[in-house]
């Protein structure tokens, strides 16, 4: 048999503070129909002061253990691919997770990709695995409070409204003989690698001034061509990557089950659906969490086998993409292993 890399366990973590569509809308000043129609959110969770990103990773993380049913001391590598905004600045994450988990044996290092960095963190660990022969055990962990940058009273950057905060993570195991990783795609395209940003913090605008601490949040530096451009070109990419996930796998859209993709307004959600001909309970829409960066598609895994709509022998896709600008998704197919692995 050929080896593989599946999905041992998952675990996620939450902030106990949760800020209704009421609060925001009051927050941003428009109607709370708006937030809930066309933002998609019902609520969404964000960080109270001890919910650093590091520790909201590591709750994830235990929790992922405990469902893969591993001790820590089997872990052999830890890769942090959550987000950028953590504890400190040029810190790494991954040393303080391993170090909190007891994963003893295990090396480390911290990879990003934005809001593709769960998805690409699959590719990385499978790459790995496959290459090491001394490596049979990964934990991905991420924790996300990007919201953190997000001025509500900027208008510009009303897409990240939607943005809140959470911890997820997921155990791989090589040769695990279910919940396979098949065919993993992305897309970039750096004519947008400076149209979001946060102007100040870094070293295009070093040391920093008093006065810049007014400014560090998201800003886009021109907001209606940035707009105009990225609709021209984000979908079309979103199925691109779909599309050449599945191709690897040996799969086409028919054979999708389940589609777990990332927290945006519910209109794009829906257009996502009609086009690959899925049905809305074969997905499931992120309204009561909000979008949670490279976390989403842990929590749609998890939904989906909550309510009952991932069953043994289905093809999952994941979906993803990050400011920058990156387009992600892989492919996994769930339950026990049916036909030879293909990638």
């Amino acid at each position: 048999m050929q080896d593989h890399v599946g999905i041992a366990g998952m675990g996620t973590y939450l902030p106990k503070r949760y800020l209704s569509a009421k609060e925001l809308a009051s927050l941003i000043g428009i109607d709370e129909k708006v937030i809930v129609e066309k933002f998609g959110i019902k609520g969404k969770y964000v960080p109270a002061e001890d919910d650093t990103t590091s520790h909201m990773g590591i709750m994830a993380a235990r929790e992922a253990i405990k469902n893969a049913r591993i001790d820590p001391e089997e872990i052999d590598v830890v890769i942090w691919n959550g987000a950028q905004h953590k504890d400190y600045p040029c810190w790494l994450a991954c040393t303080k997770v391993a170090h909190e988990i007891s994963a003893k044996r295990a090396w480390a290092f911290d990879m990003e990709a934005m809001c593709g960095s769960m998805i690409v963190g699959l590719q990385v660990a499978r790459s790995i695995m496959l290459s090491e022969r001394n490596v049979n055990t990964v934990l991905l962990v991420s924790g996300y409070r990007n919201v953190d940058l997000v001025n509500h009273s900027y208008k510009p950057t009303s897409f990240m409204f939607d943005i809140g905060a959470s911890g997820a993570a997921v155990v791989l195991r090589k040769n695990l003989g279910q919940n396979v990783l098949l065919g993993v795609s992305s897309i970039v395209d750096g004519s947008f690698a400076e149209d979001c940003i946060v102007p100040v913090g870094g070293t295009k605008k070093w040391p920093m001034k008093p006065e810049d601490l007014d400014e560090y949040y998201f800003h886009l530096v021109d907001p209606e061509s940035f707009k105009e451009r990225l609709n021209s070109v984000t979908l079309k990419n979103f199925y691109s990557v779909i599309d050449d996930a599945l191709m690897k796998s040996g799969f086409s859209r028919k054979d999708i089950s389940y589609l777990a993709i990332l927290h945006f307004k519910r209109s794009a959600h829906l257009e996502v659906l009609a086009e690959l001909g899925l049905r809305e309970d074969q997905s499931f829409y992120l309204e009561d969490y909000g979008h949670m960066g490279q976390n989403d598609q842990i929590f749609s895994l998890q939904e989906g086998l909550k309510r009952g709509r991932i069953k043994d022998g289905d093809v999952i896709v994941l979906v993803g993409a990050g400011v920058g600008w990156t387009w992600n998704a892989a492919v996994l197919r769930w339950g026990k292993m049916r036909q030879p692995i293909m990638w």
